[in-house]
């Protein structure tokens, strides 16, 4: 790996484009309260308070999209350049964040609305390897087995200390992502459900380093996740 170097702008890609039907409440999980906020604002909160971000995009629900708007130009968020429509896919959502980004190089921090306990020492941890690598996970070591199923039959047990859970933001220079992506489109079997796996499979040659995340920064997906966010935040004020 040939260590890369120079500052460049950083922008944060927020996105809430999935409708989270697995967690109710008659609107997206993204625009679900908790402690006197929405979970885009707390998300968005993270980076517009960091200094090493300077700019954030959204991108939204297409549906909600100038809900969403409205409730980030109340809360007075002062990087927020774009608030887009989402698409139909993650991929097509990061598609769409990665075309606002205009076609310079920059950082690009692309991190999941449905985590709003994001801290500064992750998104900190993620721009400061960005000046040696040109793609970065976030990722916490698996606390438990991880075992491979398929028609629910045991498969395989991937060794546990090579087993971790893979987390956001992930970061990229941003002529990496897109060139992965563009390497992707031509792969009729192309799915994907993260961006750092994008570069792993199309850009086998490009080191992706993992910064270690936290076990805080968890992923909203059920009611309960719900109950445990506010009980992390309510500790973090009490």
């Amino acid at each position: 790996m040939t260590p890369v170097g120079g500052h460049r702008r950083t922008v944060a890609a927020v996105l809430a484009g999935g409708s989270g039907s697995r967690l109710g409440g008659g609107r997206p999980k993204q625009l679900q309260q908790v402690a006197g906020r929405s979970l885009l604002e707390h998300a968005v909160a993270a980076f517009d308070n960091a200094n090493e971000v300077d700019e954030v995009v959204v991108v939204m629900v297409a549906d909600w999209l100038g809900v969403a708007a409205d409730v980030l130009s109340r809360a007075g968020f002062g990087k927020v350049s774009a608030v887009l429509p989402g698409a139909s896919t993650r991929s097509g959502s990061t598609a769409t964040a990665l075309a606002a980004l205009g076609e310079g190089e920059c950082n690009v921090l692309i991190h999941d609305a449905a985590r709003p306990l994001v801290d500064h020492r992750i998104i900190r941890d993620c721009v400061r390897a960005l000046d040696r690598y040109r793609a970065v996970l976030t990722a916490i070591p698996s606390p438990d087995t991880v075992v491979e199923v398929s028609d629910a039959t045991l498969t395989s047990v991937p060794v546990r200390a090579r087993s971790w859970l893979a987390q956001t933001p992930q970061g990229f220079h941003a002529s990496t992502i897109r060139r992965a992506y563009e390497l992707a489109r031509g792969d009729r079997d192309f799915e994907a459900t993260d961006d750092a796996s994008v570069v792993l499979r199309y850009l086998p040659d490009v080191t992706v380093h993992v910064v270690v995340g936290s076990p805080r920064n968890l992923k909203v997906t059920v009611p309960d996740d719900l109950l445990l966010v506010r009980a992390l935040l309510a500790s973090a004020t009490g």
